[in-house]
C-alpha cells in the first residue's frame, strides 16, 4: 500500500530535472574594463608613426603611403610577402601596418567581407586546432574571457565567406614580437595599439583582401 509520504517522494523524482552538473561558464568581456584594458596596451606618448617599445623593424610602424590605381575606398589589403596591411583611403592613399601571417599552410588566401568587428573579443579555439596543438589548446576549449593576454587581443575583424563564417580574424595580438613573421593559427595578427585605430576605421560590410603568401 503506497502512503502518501511515498507518493510525495515518488512524484518528486519523476517530475524534477536532472540533478545540476558543473558547467563552464561562457567567456565574458565586460564593458567596464575595456578603457582600463586599452590604456594598459597603449604606448606612453603614443605616436603611430614612431613609438615602438616592441623593438621591430621601423617598416612595420603605421604609416600613410600611396595607394596602387584602381583600389576600391574603405577594403582591407592584406600583402602576405612584405607582410602588411593596407586600409585604402580617400586621395589614392593608404594606411599601412605591419602584420605576422599564419604558419606553414595555414594561411588562406582569398576575398572576404569583414561582417563583424568586435572590441576586446573573448576566444575559443577551432576544433581544428585543439586535434593539431592539444597540448596548447585544449586547455581553452569552453573559451577564454577577453583581455590583454588573450590570442585576439583588443580588436577583431571577423572575416566571412558569403554568410559562411571562415574562422579567419584581423585581430591584435599579446605577442607584438612575431609581426613580420608567420606565426598564427590561420589570422591576421596585429599590434594592439595599431589595429585599434584602423578598427575605428574599418566599416562593417567592407572587403578584405587576403592575397597568396
Amino acid at each position: 500500500m503506497l502512503t502518501r509520504r511515498h507518493f510525495i517522494i515518488t512524484s518528486a523524482a519523476m517530475f524534477s530535472g536532472p540533478i545540476a552538473t558543473s558547467v563552464s561558464a561562457a567567456p565574458i568581456s565586460p564593458p567596464s574594463m575595456w578603457d582600463k584594458w586599452d590604456a594598459q596596451i597603449t604606448p606612453a606618448d603614443y605616436v603611430p608613426e614612431t613609438s615602438n617599445p616592441w623593438g621591430f623593424h621601423p617598416r612595420f610602424l603605421p604609416q600613410m603611403v600611396k595607394a596602387h590605381d584602381g583600389l576600391t575606398v574603405g577594403d582591407v589589403h592584406v600583402d602576405a610577402v612584405a607582410r602588411y596591411v593596407y586600409h585604402i583611403r580617400e586621395g589614392g592613399m593608404a594606411m599601412r601596418y605591419g602584420c605576422a601571417i599564419a604558419k606553414g599552410n595555414l594561411y588562406e588566401a582569398g576575398t572576404y567581407t569583414i561582417k563583424v568587428k568586435k572590441k576586446w573579443p573573448t576566444w575559443t579555439p577551432t576544433p581544428a586546432m585543439i586535434k593539431r596543438e592539444p597540448d596548447q589548446y585544449k586547455q581553452y576549449e569552453d573559451g577564454m574571457n577577453a583581455g590583454p593576454r588573450n590570442p585576439l587581443g583588443s580588436r577583431a575583424l571577423y572575416l566571412f565567406s558569403g554568410n559562411r563564417d571562415t574562422y579567419l580574424r584581423i585581430h591584435g595580438s599579446p605577442n607584438p614580437r612575431s609581426i613580420g613573421g608567420r606565426a598564427s593559427s590561420g589570422c591576421v595578427r596585429m599590434v594592439m595599439a595599431h589595429i585599434n585605430g584602423l578598427y575605428d576605421n574599418v566599416a562593417k560590410g567592407s572587403t578584405a583582401h587576403l592575397h597568396p603568401a
